[in-house]
């Protein structure tokens, strides 16, 4: 499936620099979910005419830069769009639960349609706003990708979280100025450089979790 798509040699080669090691159906179906992410771009505006030469390097091997830092249980990404980083995640690991949380109905019906596409069985794609989740307990993971400042983000999952749940920002300087920002119910774990093979830009992960008497 995989074998004559221009960009294969170069995602098998980005997937090994990441240390990810993944069989050639999983290359297969990220390859497919890239091609789908640009057919489907102009109509349903998922991602910037600009950067549809570049979805390889700055969506897909970005996405996929934090999986080493991702704890084992499920995954809420919020705020996903056409899935980032949530999807690429949720192929490489067809084990884990991942709910993909947006606002947008043409965004969630895309992710739905990769789901069908792909025999993706793992993921939970919702239409709906972060305060308007039904909760039915804590995440053991909750990753954000462009989408609020650190203090906004943790605000916006603290329902869906415990002290056992991590926070997974991902940001592309390091965010000094929102990392002072933050409340003194979140705790910073630690932000970590990220290296995206081919990407030429800085790139970060922060990741965090809630104080135990946090919740009230």
């Amino acid at each position: 499936m995989s074998n004559n798509h221009p960009e294969s040699i170069k995602l098998e080669s980005g997937l090994a620099r990441l240390e990810l090691d993944v069989s050639s159906d999983v290359i297969g179906k990220l390859l497919l979910y890239m091609d789908l992410l640009k057919e489907w771009s102009g109509t349903y505006n998922l991602v910037a005419p600009r950067e549809r030469d570049f979805l390889l390097t700055r969506h897909l091997l970005d996405s996929l830069s934090i999986a080493a830092w991702l704890q084992p249980g499920t995954l809420l990404d919020v705020g996903t769009g056409a899935g980032l980083p949530g999807l690429p995640l949720a192929i490489i690991e067809p084990d884990r639960e991942v709910t993909l949380l947006d606002s947008a109905g043409k965004k969630i019906r895309f992710i739905r349609h990769v789901g069908r596409t792909l025999s993706l069985e793992n993921i939970h794609p919702m239409h709906q706003r972060i305060d308007e989740l039904a909760v039915t307990g804590a995440y053991a993971n909750i990753t954000s990708r462009a989408f609020a400042s650190l203090s906004e983000f943790a605000r916006m999952v603290r329902v869906c979280a415990d002290h056992s749940t991590l926070l997974l920002a991902m940001k592309g300087v390091y965010p000094e100025q929102e990392l002072e920002e933050l409340p003194d119910w979140v705790n910073v774990q630690s932000v970590e450089p990220l290296t995206v093979p081919y990407l030429h830009a800085e790139r970060h992960v922060v990741l965090m979790s809630i104080s135990k008497q946090s919740r009230s």
